[in-house]
């Protein structure tokens, strides 16, 4: 055995082992079906769903669906967890129409991108292995827990409030967050498209305030979604907060911000407006750019 399956093979128990812990202290205080905590069974369907869209994967050896089915299982948990919650309120109903809202978009816009360039090169390594393949779907059902871990609290919850301050300042952070994340890939998409900037990287728009400003809306929407479930929150369902956090980690130091550096200095590495476009932009957070 390779070490790399090696290494797949001790990471797969550990992150269901982490899962079952999110699973745990989201379910405290919550609703139950058959005596089974509701929010237990939502991470359980996450996970589930991922194991059962791997066989085909790795039969048909493609990637292709692998982001569409991350944002179908938020769609699908969520909207369960609602359906099967014993009261739905309108924190409820705010947190899944965001979650939707944002899911299918996203989905949609990943699932076309990988489409329309035919794979996505971070599987190239992986799709041969079994355990290595199937370590990057379970950790999407961790992905799915951790990042949807306080909306589904709130949502089966047995404790109930009325919409206040919370939800306001939570849906108009989420809004902000949603259409820069948007704005951002429609611009990048836009730029790509034109035959004359094939081979080049874009600075123009959103990422002359940043060099992923996409990334950026990301963070900010699930801080939204967060401070919108904050008041629901009892003893262990505080570690739901990892949600924000959770995304900003994986973002700034796992599979966003790094691997995409890695490959843009591969690339555009040494060339004078690329090294100056570095030195002036902003990683993340956006500033104006500078004269």
């Amino acid at each position: 055995m390779m070490k790399t399956d090696r290494n797949a093979l001790i990471a797969l128990p550990i992150v269901i082992l982490i899962g079952a812990g999110v699973a745990i202290a989201g379910s405290q205080g919550g609703a139950r079906i058959a005596g089974i905590p509701l929010f237990a069974l939502a991470v359980g369907l996450a996970f589930l769903i991922q194991w059962l869209a791997f066989i085909p994967a790795y039969i048909l050896q493609t990637e292709k669906f692998y982001d569409l089915t991350g944002s179908i299982t938020y769609i699908t948990v969520i909207t369960v967890s609602v359906l099967l919650s014993p009261t739905v309120d309108g924190r409820s109903l705010l947190l899944t129409a965001l979650v939707v809202i944002w899911a299918g978009r996203l989905g949609t816009f990943l699932f076309r991108r990988v489409k329309k360039s035919g794979k996505d090169e971070r599987f190239d390594d992986i799709k041969p292995s079994l355990l290595r393949f199937l370590n990057a779907w379970t950790l999407q059902g961790l992905w799915v827990t951790f990042t949807a871990a306080a909306a589904l609290a709130a949502i089966t919850t047995s404790v109930r409030k009325d919409l206040g301050g919370f939800a306001l300042v939570g849906f108009l952070i989420w809004l902000f967050g949603f259409a820069f994340e948007v704005a951002a890939d429609a611009q990048k998409s836009r730029f790509k498209a034109d035959p004359s900037n094939q081979g080049n990287f874009i600075s123009s728009g959103l990422w002359a305030w940043s060099r992923h400003p996409n990334y950026f809306g990301e963070i900010v929407l699930w801080i939204g979604v967060a401070i919108i479930a904050l008041p629901l929150l009892r003893g262990w369902q505080w570690a739901t907060l990892i949600s924000p956090v959770f995304v900003t980690l994986l973002i700034t130091r796992i599979s966003g911000v790094p691997l995409l550096e890695k490959r843009a200095d591969e690339t555009w590495g040494g060339q004078e407006d690329y090294e100056a476009y570095k030195e002036n932009t902003p990683v993340l957070i956006p500033r104006p750019p500078q004269a």
